[in-house]
């Protein structure tokens, strides 16, 4: 039997975008017809523009088009999982609708995964965003890269293809807060980078404002470090040990040189050293909380990549 591929693009105010992007994955996906089938998923995001009427259109012209539109504007994440849920696909593909994701590098991460790579990434190694906009990113993931327990690939976004193994564990992953990026890195499985430069938007403009670019760095941040929680443990040692070098040289002064000193520096002295003290008990709450927030994401403890001679596998060879 054929393989199944499935390509999910979010959509979100993409009218004008949304009839040549399904006209370059045909003429693209057609050669491979002998070899593969597929299906191309549009989540339509609540777009308020014209979407939802050309999805609509062409799911009725073309039976390998699946639709589903959101009752309103749930977010990029989102609309990446519900393509998630609903892909039949030995192997699924997320692109975005508005061109800068090149079709053609779908061949080369069919090619990687027939290889036997779990998950493909498509690296950017350049990008027509503004100034501003390249510096941010540069700056977030390096700070990402820092502090997150879980190394994620710099430079990609959510270009990629990932194997039925790999979502199988992603569709245990049901926290809220989705940075799926991360959570692609997080489960470990084999993975691939093809590279290439990313264009400017075939047209309209871009649904990501910077609010919403600060909550996914955010969610990306918080769902896989304890950096922030930590800030306070850092702060209160660097207040404890100054303020004891403080009090430390009053002493010091008073005792050696009868230098005399009013009461109210002893009292700042003394309230700035406990001040670091409240900071580390803060620490101290900040680790408990977190380790709730860690297991209220209610994500599987384990991974597993293959079986062998396992009782599953013996009852799946008996089905």
């Amino acid at each position: 039997m054929k393989k199944l591929i499935s390509i999910i693009l979010p959509i979100f105010n993409e009218e004008e975008n949304i009839r040549p992007i399904y006209n370059a994955l045909k003429s693209l996906l057609e050669p491979l017809e002998h070899r593969y089938d597929f299906e191309l998923i549009f989540v339509n995001d609540g777009s308020v523009d014209q979407s939802w009427p050309i999805l609509r259109e062409l799911a009725h012209r073309d039976k390998t088009v699946r639709v589903v539109s959101f009752s309103r504007n749930f977010g990029h994440q989102m609309a990446l999982t519900a393509g998630y849920d609903l892909a039949k696909g030995d192997a699924l593909i997320t692109m975005d609708a508005d061109g800068q994701d090149p079709p053609k590098l779908i061949l080369d991460m069919l090619s990687k995964w027939e290889e036997g790579v779990q998950i493909v990434y498509a690296r950017r190694i350049d990008r027509k965003d503004s100034f501003l906009k390249q510096v941010t990113a540069k700056v977030y993931y390096r700070f990402l890269d820092v502090v997150s327990d879980v190394k994620i690939p710099r430079n990609v976004g959510d270009f990629r293809l990932i194997d039925r193994k790999v979502l199988n564990t992603l569709n245990q992953c049901r926290e809220k807060a989705r940075y799926i990026r991360g959570m692609v890195a997080w489960t470990g499985f084999s993975h691939a980078m093809i590279d290439f430069s990313r264009t400017n938007r075939t047209a309209g403009s871009t649904g990501y404002t910077w609010k919403k670019m600060f909550r996914l760095a955010f969610d990306g941040m918080t769902s896989f470090s304890m950096f922030p929680l930590k800030l306070a443990a850092y702060v209160g040692v660097f207040v404890i040990v100054t303020g004891l070098l403080m009090f430390a040289y009053i002493c010091w002064d008073t005792l050696l040189y009868q230098v005399n000193y009013p009461l109210f520096k002893w009292l700042v002295t003394v309230v700035y050293i406990f001040m670091g003290v409240q900071f580390i008990l803060l620490w101290f709450l900040g680790e408990y909380i977190g380790r709730i927030h860690d297991q209220q994401k209610g994500r599987p403890l384990y991974v597993i990549a293959d079986e062998i001679n396992t009782a599953k596998e013996c009852d799946e060879a008996r089905v």
